[in-house]
């Protein structure tokens, strides 16, 4: 994401936690380094962060030599991680008695869609400040949706991934299903992508299972996280969530099975271990 607005022309100040990252980032792409959250809010108008969870996002933002350190009045942060909906409006209430505005901007499109700049941003926040930075979005992404007021992005994005990890599963029942049956994979997935079934997420997603190719775009880690806040929004909004409590389980499993940093399609080998059979082409 950092090299995209590197090359379509931004100075652009760098912060990892791994620091060797930003240092090489930096030198190959003309960018500046810094040791510091504190020193990249020193260096820019408009900050993005991308951390895993919302512990880490709170630490960068408002740490010991973290972000609110050194924003200057009426800059913006955008935090593109998939935290929770509640602690990013407290955090952004933060930064506003310090003058500065935070948009809750979670991303979808995983490991590909960043380095190809094609991510799909869901905003939340001042509307205001995002259209005053929204040409900095433009270089990472190829959808940018305003949704509403803090923590509305962060709703939209934890829907997204509802809808996601359930479909997951339900692909996994019924690939292991039609395997074993003895329905050749490859002609279930052409049946499945000319019904009613067919899916942007099965179509993109069955190819790696099909060779086996679990290398992690987005782990099963990561989406036991995100399933968890899904399960915290529905408690306090009252909304039952009874399908996700049962994919957030099964999650776990995948987890506990050891494929925690796999990709989140490789929890089909839970199920299919169960049945003895392996959904693959020949």
């Amino acid at each position: 994401m950092a090299r995209n607005l590197l090359r379509a022309g931004h100075e652009v100040a760098l912060w990892s936690h791994s620091a060797e990252k930003a240092n090489k980032l930096a030198t190959e792409e003309k960018g500046r380094f810094c040791e510091t959250p504190k020193a990249v809010a020193e260096n820019a108008e408009c900050v993005f962060l991308c951390v895993g969870d919302t512990s880490m996002a709170r630490e960068v933002i408002l740490g010991i030599s973290g972000l609110v350190e050194g924003l200057g009045a009426g800059s913006v942060v955008a935090d593109t991680s998939t935290i929770s909906p509640s602690e990013s409006r407290s955090i952004g209430e933060k930064l506003k008695a310090k003058g500065a505005w935070l948009l809750d901007a979670p991303c979808t499109g995983s490991t590909p869609g960043a380095e190809g700049g094609t991510l799909t941003f869901m905003v939340g926040g001042d509307q205001a400040a995002f259209e005053r930075v929204k040409p900095y979005f433009e270089p990472m992404g190829k959808r940018i949706y305003y949704c509403g007021n803090s923590g509305m992005g962060l709703q939209a994005k934890l829907t997204q991934n509802l809808i996601l990890s359930n479909l997951m599963m339900a692909f996994n029942e019924g690939m292991v299903l039609a395997t074993k049956g003895g329905v050749d994979p490859e002609l279930m997935l052409e049946i499945l992508d000319n019904s009613a079934a067919k899916s942007g997420l099965i179509s993109y997603k069955a190819p790696f299972v099909l060779r086996r190719d679990f290398r992690a775009n987005f782990s099963n880690k990561w989406m036991h996280k995100d399933i968890g806040l899904m399960l915290e929004l529905g408690k306090e909004l009252s909304v039952p969530l009874p399908l996700t409590s049962l994919t957030h389980q099964l999650f776990q499993a995948a987890i506990s099975a050891g494929y925690g940093e796999a990709d989140f399609c490789s929890s089909i080998q839970l199920l299919e271990q169960l049945a003895g059979t392996q959904v693959k082409a020949d």
